[in-house]
């Protein structure tokens, strides 16, 4: 299969990448970095969350970021609401785009949602409701598509029904997530063809972690499938707090530079990003690492 010609990246570094930072997170920061990710020209960047923030409290100032955000033509702010309470709220704040989340593993959904994975896709149905009644889009994650902590190894099949089952319930794209970074290329293909049997591709994003350094061949490995939806992290950033050990979402500026590589249109401005990677590790008290290194010397050999 050719690759696609295009890609849309979902930037989720200002509430995935941010979720987890021990240091509280200034909301003008979030507000600041969110601007900066439109100026490179990402066209999809998830902004917040709307959970409780007992459980989450770097995301306690959601309602604060979409009323300070400029919002960009043609820009998509979508929040996490994994509940009919956040979705509420989400739409108070006046979001046009929500995303839900359920696991492909059920000691996963028990750990991280206190239920199991029926009982979490039935909580989703109200949810659905009211973002149609709304005009708001519902885009999905499916959490464990290539492996649990709890677990292990997690069948594709089951990946399949649970992803077939927030399909056919409303929501518009899903996204398979590698929670853990334990993916490899042969492994995301077989997912990807395995969901394909109940969900068409042109509906699929890919959600890699880089704990083993395989994100972004697990990303080249899904274009082959035909996936062009990827979610991304500025600077790497982010991790997952039920996962031990698990590091960062594949980082922007390396899912860019690889497109531009690869001869892939995806509207932003790399040079830009880069700067923006930058900015945030600076904020955040810490270098922008390696990503941004690695992107800026091969973005010079090419001058």
């Amino acid at each position: 299969m050719a690759l696609p010609g295009r890609v849309r990246l979902v930037e989720v570094g200002p509430r995935d990448g941010l979720q987890n930072e021990a240091r509280p997170v200034p909301t003008a920061t979030k507000v600041e970095l969110i601007r900066r990710l439109g100026g490179a020209g990402l066209r999809s960047i998830e902004a917040a969350s709307f959970v409780s923030p007992k459980w989450v409290p770097q995301m306690a100032d959601g309602a604060a970021v979409m009323a300070a955000i400029e919002r960009l033509p043609r820009v998509d702010y979508p929040v996490l609401t994994p509940n009919l309470k956040g979705f509420e709220a989400g739409l108070a704040a006046g979001v046009t785009e929500v995303a839900v989340f359920a696991a492909a593993s059920e000691a996963f959904s028990r750990r991280n949602t206190n239920c199991s994975i029926a009982e979490s896709l039935a909580r989703f149905a109200p949810v659905l409701d009211g973002a149609r009644a709304a005009g708001v889009r519902v885009r999905a994650y499916v959490s464990c598509a290539l492996g649990c902590p709890y677990e292990g190894e997690v069948a594709p099949g089951r990946v399949r029904d649970v992803a077939a089952a927030l399909h056919e319930a409303g929501c518009y794209e899903i996204s398979l997530c590698d929670t853990i970074g334990v993916g490899t290329p042969g492994a995301t293909r077989r997912l990807i063809d395995c969901v394909a049997e109940r969900v068409p591709v042109a509906r699929l994003a890919g959600h890699y972690h880089d704990t083993y350094g395989m994100a972004i061949a697990n990303i080249y490995a899904s274009l082959q499938a035909g996936v062009a939806v990827f979610d991304s992290s500025i600077a790497g950033l982010g991790g997952c707090p039920y996962a031990r050990g698990a590091t960062g979402n594949v980082a922007t500026e390396d899912v860019v530079y690889l497109m531009q590589g690869l001869g892939i249109e995806t509207g932003v401005d790399l040079e830009a990003l880069m700067d923006c990677a930058e900015w945030i590790g600076a904020e955040l008290g810490r270098p922008a690492g390696a990503h941004v290194t690695r992107a800026r010397r091969g973005a010079a050999a090419f001058d």
